[in-house]
């Protein structure tokens, strides 16, 4: 059955000779894999270009009940990125978000709500020309209320985490009360060193909160790169 639908690129594994499977987390079906035969080939009709993470797309695919991996009728672009892949700050943020979805994109079902959330972040860090260097932990933070498990205040998290063994920084927790509630681009100068405990403070949130997230690769290079 031919259904439309938008998605969002996680990532690609090869597959034979000139193949991929693709992770795409999709508006109407929530997190499916789609395999691409010969994409990777000069005389391919798909571009590889179309499925690096991220990448916004419009999609017409075979869907069927059941199966684990289906197949894609038509793709487009819907967004061609003017900045994440050319900048080294923001497509470093980009891995670090990709990393990230990977982790917590489980569910098979349709959330549309996570859904415009994860592409409206994904559009203004690629408009963005300043004030991104908080992007990451605002994502972090934000996102946590449409996986389950937002704190209502922020002395509510400094309480679990602490019976956790992870108590909160006094960097980290002037930085979070400044951030709480507040926009993409809304953001006050919060130094290096806060913004990285307050990063290190979400993440273990997030280990408390989901049993399989794991360590973040990703996370010393963004620390490196983000001024």
């Amino acid at each position: 059955m031919l259904s439309k639908t938008q998605g969002i690129v996680i990532n690609y594994v090869k597959y034979k000779e000139s193949s991929i499977i693709a992770k795409i987390y999709t508006k109407e079906f929530g997190i499916q894999s789609y395999i691409e035969n010969g994409v990777r080939s000069a005389r391919a009709k798909n571009k590889i270009a179309l499925f690096q993470p991220l990448t916004l797309l419009d999609l017409v695919i075979y869907h069927k009940e059941g199966k684990d991996i289906h197949r894609i009728a038509e793709i487009k672009c819907n967004h061609p990125f003017e900045s994440i892949p050319y900048e080294i700050a923001k497509s470093s943020v980009a891995i670090f978000v990709t990393e990230i979805l990977t982790k917590t994109l489980r569910e098979e079902s349709p959330n549309e709500q996570l859904f415009e959330f994860v592409e409206q972040s994904i559009l203004w860090l690629d408009g963005a020309n300043k004030h991104f260097e908080c992007f990451h932990i605002q994502f972090l933070l934000s996102m946590t209320a449409y996986l389950g498990f937002l704190p209502e205040t922020l002395e509510e998290m400094e309480e679990e985490l602490s019976l956790y063994g992870y108590p909160l920084t006094k960097g980290a927790k002037a930085g979070l009360q400044l951030l709480w509630g507040l926009e993409y681009g809304e953001v006050p100068r919060i130094d290096r060193h806060s913004r990285n405990e307050m990063v290190e403070i979400l993440l273990h949130w997030y280990k408390i909160h989901l049993e399989t997230f794991g360590e973040i690769k990703s996370l010393a290079v963004l620390k490196e790169i983000l001024h």
